[in-house]
């Protein structure tokens, strides 16, 4: 195939007309015109294709079947995935099972080798993933990193079995995702040393530029909850600091002017974005909002192409002879609206429809739990008042804050109080144990019912919001009913999203897991919270690796401290 078309250069940053010629799914020739009169067979502009450098597609609640087709609609044409959520409830076999699905569909699906499994030693799951069983998975050819390494109070205390993972993905030279969320001074030192090179927790651009500064490459984070874009794009911040560098009369100003709008980190990642917001758009939507940020559109685009492609070796990223030929056709870069889309020469989107399809896939059933009793998910306590650590959460972030709450006491049982948004939190272990841990929390804002999911960072037990303890036990057991999922219930009604792909996926598409995500989001508000992305957010109250305080299967805990604390004050 050949053909002529405008082409974006990202190892250049040009635009120029060039004849293609594709043979075998490669860029065997590309030969820049210089006549004038040749016609321009292709309206529009060619780019490469779109490459998300870290994302969990578990988290999008679809298979990587239907993931790809989200996401070729929107010029995505490879995601390196950490797989960890599965991993957490199914091991090796989890993990076997997302590589073997996406073998079935023409995208790229790279793996990295889940690092933490589980994510501390603080909670239940259902796998552990040894240093051996990590070596087994870095030997895989579709394994191109070590996933995030979560687990840095291991990093920094020398764990043995941290450190040999940490060694064999060096002896296989494979690339070592970071996760080290405020981590500063002689600790974070202390992690870069063992040759992690990347950080996608970074919420402001001093936490970013410090890590930056000492050799890490950034993912700055647009997904349903994290959305940190705003935070590492801040255009005062860039002028600043780059004033600063012109105030050491190290920059000229006219050198200065021009670094202004282009990024001073390396990837936009997606990280976990759900399909209620995927079909409106994933990183095409990502370049746009940085453009609108005063970012250069085409340092943007390099971030979700060439540098995700160089850092993690792979097959793609630039419009170059011998570069697998994925690629993009938009109409233009100020509107950046996805034409087509093509994977190893073919086109997989015609602007209008998916031109792939595969089957549906099956799992085993990961659920193994008791249904839950109303006094399963009570907190007791002697007295009429007692004073509680709360966890408060925020909206578009996974950070939470520590509080404290007086609340009454009836009948022995601690009462939540809509009226200061304060209600009850629980999770449940789903792996055999019938662990619950209760406590309560701040920020998400219901007034009645509950809300409870098998979607619970990283472990994925069974978390729940509730305001009392029966609409609590009747969510949990709902979603144990449907074999994972999430579930929403009043007085007034209930509903449910089955996710029987092990408790975290189902093999709808994207619409109709959007369509029915939509309406369960109604239904939150209807009870009062109006988050942004209440299930992605409470998803996150377990995980035990973002500060200050979550909660796991065995209790409220404190991660400043990597420590359980009490739900009383006293």
């Amino acid at each position: 195939m050949t053909f002529t078309a405008y082409i974006l250069d990202v190892l250049t940053d040009s635009v120029y007309p060039a004849r293609i010629t594709i043979k075998n799914g490669v860029f065997s020739e590309i030969v820049p015109i210089v006549d004038e009169n040749i016609a321009i067979d292709v309206e529009g502009l060619l780019i490469p294709g779109l490459i998300d450098a870290h994302v969990h597609v578990e988290s999008s609640m679809l298979t990587p079947v239907q993931y790809a087709k989200i996401a070729v609609r929107h010029g995505t044409t490879a995601v390196v995935c950490d797989p960890h959520e599965i991993a957490n409830v199914c091991g090796i076999e989890g993990i076997e099972f997302m590589i073997e699905n996406a073998r079935q569909v023409p995208f790229n699906f790279y793996f990295t080798a889940p690092s933490c499994v589980p994510t501390t030693a603080f909670e239940t799951s259902g796998a552990v993933l040894s240093s051996d069983d990590i070596e087994f998975l870095l030997k895989k050819d579709e394994i191109v990193a070590l996933g995030e390494m979560m687990n840095f109070p291991g990093v920094i205390n020398g764990d043995e079995e941290v450190l040999r993972k940490l060694e064999l993905a060096r002896n296989y030279n494979k690339p070592i995702d970071g996760h080290a969320p405020l981590l500063s001074g002689s600790y974070l030192d202390k992690y870069l040393e063992q040759g992690i090179i990347t950080d996608h927790e970074c919420a402001s651009f001093s936490e970013a530029i410090v890590k930056k500064q000492k050799g890490m490459k950034i993912m700055v984070r647009d997904g349903s909850s994290a959305k940190d874009l705003e935070a590492l794009f801040d255009f005062n911040e860039r002028l600043n600091y780059w004033k600063n560098q012109e105030s050491f009369g190290i920059i000229p100003t006219e050198v200065l002017e021009r670094r202004i709008n282009s990024p001073i980190f390396d990837f936009i990642v997606t990280d976990d974005k759900n399909s209620k917001d995927l079909i409106e758009g994933h990183l095409n939507l990502s370049i746009k909002k940085a453009a609108e940020l005063d970012v250069d559109i085409i340092k943007a685009i390099e971030m979700v192409t060439i540098n995700p492609a160089a850092h993690y070796n792979l097959d793609g990223g630039a419009i170059v002879t011998g570069a697998k030929a994925d690629f993009v056709i938009i109409d233009n870069l100020n509107d950046f609206n996805i034409l087509k889309t093509y994977i190893s020469g073919e086109c997989v989107f015609d602007g209008e429809n998916v031109l792939f399809d595969a089957g549906e896939a099956t799992f085993k059933n990961s659920m193994n739990v008791s249904k839950k009793q109303p006094e399963d998910f009570d907190v007791l306590c002697d007295g009429d008042e007692c004073e509680v650590n709360v966890i408060e959460c925020f909206d578009g972030g996974v950070f939470t804050e520590k509080t404290t709450a007086k609340l009454c006491c009836i009948d022995g049982k601690v009462q939540s109080n809509i009226f200061e948004d304060v209600v009850k939190i629980a999770v449940v272990d789903r792996y055999g144990g019938n662990n619950v841990a209760n406590a309560f929390i701040k920020g998400y804002n219901i007034k009645k019912g509950a809300v409870a999911s098998s979607i619970a960072h990283d472990s994925h037990n069974i978390i729940s919001i509730g305001c009392n303890s029966e609409m609590m036990a009747k969510a949990v057991n709902r979603v144990i009913e449907n074999g994972g999922g999430i579930a929403v219930v009043s007085e007034d009604f209930t509903d449910s999203l089955s996710l029987p792909i092990a408790g975290l996926m189902t093999n709808e598409d994207a619409f109709t897991v959007a369509e029915k995500l939509r309406l369960l989001q109604k239904m939150v508000a209807a009870l009062g919270c109006e988050l942004y992305a209440p299930f992605m957010t409470m998803a996150f109250m377990s995980l035990l690796v973002i500060p200050s305080i979550k909660i796991s299967d065995k209790g409220l805990f404190d991660v400043e401290n990597f420590e359980f604390m009490d739900v009383f004050v006293n």
